[in-house]
């Protein structure tokens, strides 16, 4: 009996979103041409991939703390948003365990707790590859 209803439904549905997107005027195509590439940008391109020197300053590389830099951002990011992530999820469901059992509350806090130092942890970890990696740089002379 249910079938015949949900085909129904579905047709129903499927019918509404095609006429609600025929609906929509859709936004003119402009073609553009590409423009035209000079001879000099592409030889000073050339050169700027070519020569390795453009990257040093004063005999020194600048790639390593600008790409220890940019290491530091994402390790701390990353660590951040993973921790971040695993504390919400652990948090709810152990909210989530609590209503469904009142009695056992304490024990689901003190396992959350202890998972929660845990995760934080790992966010400190990161923090401490940040660090090093901006300010004692292994791989800086």
């Amino acid at each position: 009996m249910s079938a015949p209803r949900s085909l129904v439904l579905t047709a129903a549905v499927l019918l509404s979103c095609g006429a609600l997107f025929n609906a929509f005027i859709p936004a003119p195509r402009l073609v553009t041409q590409p423009a035209p590439v000079s001879a000099a940008a592409v030889s000073l391109s050339a050169a700027a991939l070519v020569t390795p020197t453009a990257a040093h300053a004063a005999e020194s590389s600048v790639w390593i703390p600008a790409l220890s830099a940019v290491g530091a951002g994402f390790a701390i990011g990353l660590a951040a948003i993973g921790s971040g992530v695993g504390q919400g999820i652990a948090s709810g469901r152990c909210i989530d365990g609590i209503s469904r059992q009142p009695e056992v509350a304490d024990d689901l806090r003190g396992v959350l707790l202890l998972s929660l130092a845990f995760m934080e942890s790992l966010t400190i970890y990161g923090l401490v590859i940040a660090l090093v990696l901006l300010f004692a740089n292994p791989l800086i002379k």
